[in-house]
């Protein structure tokens, strides 16, 4: 629908534009200058602790000056809350007292019977709730007290029962005055060629009513009773009101505290974002029965840069997770991405909380994978890549893969990551001098350029996904990047002698440990000769010891160089590496050491090229970017234990090293 340019001016004279943003963020007063139409506030659109978000009544317009959003009245409801334009343009003109212009007689009969559409929806929303607390829907009430959803839950998602009748529902609405063809328009009736009446299209079932971005009813899903019917789960047919592939469930509910925790979760399924709403979490969201659609990710995005997608913890889930992975890749941006929530196997969200608790459902959130993580497990799971023209075949499906990320940059970094996996993929399997086995070369051609290794069986990654390291807070002192006299890296010999002390790290996170990049010549050739032993040991079933495997490695000629790892690990006061520290604490020592690493050598990288930016074009923005990354740099050097009771397996006090 086109709006006269007159009728647009005169929402946004009649309404200024820190009353549309002053409905949903708090202007800050420090910053603010109400006088002059002057307002502060923390942006909506990403999330920041100092107030960078600007809105100007003057010039009726927004700007954020750290994540460069800007727009007008009409385009902050578009982004922040994902209506379509006359939806927005709607809104602010009833907010601002002013009447909608007259169309032409086609588009005002379509907008009539639109809105008819959705008084005929509320009506049957009314219906189902009333029949759930009839005596008819005693075995729905008894279903939805089994699964632990509380009449207070019920009643905010406004859930409903559809008797088990053809015909109970139709007559209810035609008594509403309801005509057939309306009922037939909003999905509710089966009809059409063949049927000579038509009939209800949710019987026995109940009911979850699917709201829009403005809360009004648009459709419903239906989870069947009986167990003898073709489809558990029945959503509403497409109809001019609802278009599965642009609707999130639960999307208008958990827009607010989406923004206000920094966080959307997507979950499979309807039960599941209840589940998670009643547990604490209402930032939920779900697709309609489906996989997830580009438009549904670009609703997302708009609430959060990095949605974190929870899937259930069997085959299934890991496959929708791999599925969506494609989708994704096009529509990547700088700052905006994914997460990949994997639940413990044969669990959904509904399980693990009533089993487990809350906690243990933030644990799974916490440890969610970035999507890097999810390509290079989804193309390496199930693959013995010992030949060179099946290295070069996952090397060739890895770069079509990156290939489908549209924004050069974004690209370019998934380029260089990727690289750096295959490095440590193909090094981690060369067989050892001495080791009896063969040797070969295999060049990386253009994608690798720059590395040649050789190649030989290498255990597939984890189909659970179980041992990735997320992110955590920092365990290892600023010492942990310093350097030996040797010029080994401190904090790569901390992640070596962690798991020589202690080899059943290696069962734990073996594929992180054979994909770290070390700078060390010298910690790659004993990572080398820890990864032969090891794979020899669990060849022949056998669990590995300390004693074991520090007495392989001195056969190896390579004795001298643990006792100078010892002795720099020990002037660093870094204990948790030691033979004689706890195992649960030498794995938090190492897990967070890992994550630290692989925060450093991303923070070099970006360093580099914002180097090489500033180089070509010597800009105040290429100039901030460096100072950020170089303080970041900076603050990462300088973390602290913050794990709180790390030592205390180890009988040391709290918090300390």
């Amino acid at each position: 629908m086109r709006f006269p340019d007159t009728f647009l001016d005169d929402i946004r004279d009649r309404l200024p534009i820190s009353e549309v943003v002053g409905s949903r963020v708090t202007f800050d007063k420090k910053k603010t200058n109400q006088g002059r139409g002057d307002y502060w506030a923390c942006c909506p659109f990403h999330g920041e602790k100092s107030p960078s978000f600007h809105c100007e009544d003057r010039k009726g317009r927004y700007h954020c000056f750290g994540c460069g959003v800007s727009g007008d009245h009409f385009r902050f409801l578009v982004e922040l809350d994902g209506l379509s334009f006359p939806e927005a343009v709607e809104r602010l003109a009833d907010q601002a007292g002013i009447p909608m212009p007259i169309v032409d007689k086609r588009q005002q009969e379509r907008e009539d019977k639109r809105a008819t559409l959705y008084d005929v929806m509320e009506m049957a929303t009314q219906y189902f709730e009333e029949q759930l607390h009839a005596p008819g829907g005693a075995k729905a009430r008894a279903y939805l007290r089994g699964r632990g959803i509380s009449p207070a839950i019920q009643r905010e998602f406004r859930i409903g029962y559809a008797p088990e009748s053809r015909n109970a529902l139709k007559e209810y609405l035609a008594s509403k005055n309801a005509k057939a063809d309306q009922i037939e328009a909003c999905g509710m009736v089966v009809h059409g060629e063949g049927i000579a009446v038509s009939y209800d299209r949710f019987r026995d079932r109940i009911m979850f009513p699917i709201p829009d971005a403005r809360e009004r009813v648009i459709a419903f899903g239906g989870r069947a009773l009986s167990a003898d019917v073709p489809a558990k789960y029945l959503n509403s047919p497409e109809t001019e009101l609802f278009h599965k592939s642009n609707v999130l469930y639960n999307f208008a509910k958990a827009r607010k505290p989406a923004y206000e925790k920094g966080q959307i979760i997507v979950a499979e399924g309807y039960m599941d974002v209840i589940a998670l709403h009643a547990a604490g979490f209402p930032n939920a969201v779900a697709p309609l029965g489906t996989a997830l659609t580009e438009r549904q990710m670009l609703l997302l995005w708009r609430l959060n840069n990095e949605p974190l997608l929870c899937f259930d913890g069997d085959d299934a889930g890991l496959k929708a997770a791999y599925r969506s992975i494609d989708m994704l890749l096009a529509g990547l941006e700088p700052g905006r991405s994914a997460r990949f929530a994997l639940l413990p196997e044969g669990l959904d969200p509904d399980d693990l909380i009533k089993q487990e608790g809350e906690g243990a459902m933030r644990d799974v959130l916490n440890a969610a994978l970035p999507l890097a993580e999810m390509i290079w497990n989804r193309e390496t799971a199930s693959g013995i890549f010992e030949t060179p023209e099946r290295r070069a075949e996952l090397e060739a499906r890895i770069r079509s893969i990156t290939s489908l990320v549209k924004d050069e940059s974004v690209r370019r970094h998934y380029e260089q990551d990727m690289r750096e996996r295959l490095y440590g993929f193909f090094q981690s399997s060369q067989p050892s001098q001495g080791s009896g086995r063969g040797r070969g070369n295999f060049n990386a051609g253009k994608f690798g350029e720059g590395y040649s290794q050789t190649g030989g069986r290498y255990p597939s990654s984890s189909k659970s996904g179980k041992g990735r390291v997320g992110a955590s807070p920092s365990l290892l002192n600023s010492s942990m990047v310093k350097k030996g006299k040797a010029g080994i890296p401190l904090r790569e010999a901390a992640l070596i002698m962690g798991a020589i002390n202690h080899p059943a790290i290696l069962k734990r996170y073996f594929d992180e440990f054979i994909g770290l990049t070390l700078s060390s010549h010298v910690m790659a050739e004993l990572r080398q000769k820890m990864i032969d032993i090891y794979v020899d040991y669990a060849t022949r079933q056998e669990d590995l010891t300390a004693e074991q495997m520090r007495i392989a490695i001195g056969q190896t000629g390579a004795e001298e160089l643990l006792s100078k790892l010892d002795i720099q690990l020990s002037h660093n006061r870094i204990w948790q590496t030691g033979i004689n520290a706890a195992f649960e604490d030498a794995v938090d020592g190492w897990r967070q050491a890992y994550a630290l690493h692989i925060r450093r050598h991303t923070l070099q990288r970006e360093l580099k090229s914002a180097e090489q930016a500033l180089a070509s074009d010597d800009s105040d923005e290429n100039l901030d970017r460096l100072l950020n990354i170089q303080t970041e740099i900076a603050k990462d050097d300088g973390m602290e234990a913050l794990i709180e009771g790390f030592g205390v397996s180890s009988g040391r006090p709290s918090r300390t090293f």
